[in-house]
């Protein structure tokens, strides 16, 4: 079903076929379909270069950042089971979101070796902020996310005394106050990633 010039509509929605329209700004292309990446009007315009419509969203309010694959993201992490760390995606490429998204990195995804070895809880704790990498949009309610790069994984994490961790190396942190000693899927940040401020 084609989209209504006008209408009002929100992100995710599915406004057109690539057979009948060009995706233009605030909206992207998934499966053969144009999809609205913000929420706000849609509006169509004749391209002179080309026989399709192009169909656009036009928002009053400031553009809201949408994840891509391979973007990398600075995420607050949630909650954790076995088989993986659930977060909310709070920038993307050093660009602060206005409104999370939810990600996911599942067990596999933690590191580049021993992937079968890995155990979530000595990689990641609610409350920890990590950088990741998007590996794909996953389904519509959650980013499939990794950290398995050198450069990714937990760059801010506090310990039980409230008190702001330090690395050690690309396992373990410590607390400077009880010197206790803590695992964690470490990152080595590139500053430009990082899209948090500091404490």
């Amino acid at each position: 079903m084609d989209a209504v010039v006008g209408q009002v509509c929100i992100p995710g929605e599915r406004l057109s076929s690539v057979e009948l329209c060009q995706a233009g700004p605030g909206t992207y292309v998934r499966q053969g379909y144009v999809f609205a990446s913000l929420a706000g009007l849609v509006a169509k315009e004749r391209e002179k270069s080309s026989d399709l419509p192009l169909v656009s969203v036009k928002s009053k309010n400031k553009a809201q950042s949408v994840p891509e694959i391979g973007a990398i993201v600075t995420c607050k992490i949630t909650q954790i089971t076995s088989r993986f760390a659930k977060c909310h995606i709070i920038a993307v490429n050093n660009k602060t979101l206005s409104m999370p998204f939810r990600g996911m990195i599942r067990k596999e995804n933690v590191r580049e070796t021993d992937r079968d070895r890995v155990e979530i809880y000595k990689c990641f704790r609610p409350g920890d902020i990590a950088l990741a990498k998007v590996l794909s949009l996953g389904d519509a309610s959650c980013y499939l996310l990794t950290t398995a790069e050198n450069e990714l994984g937990v760059v801010v994490a506090h310990s039980d005394e409230g008190v702001a961790l330090i690395p050690l190396s690309h396992n373990e942190m410590q607390c400077p106050k009880s010197f206790v000693k803590e695992n964690r899927k470490v990152a080595r940040p590139q500053s430009e990633h990082l899209a948090f401020p500091e404490r």
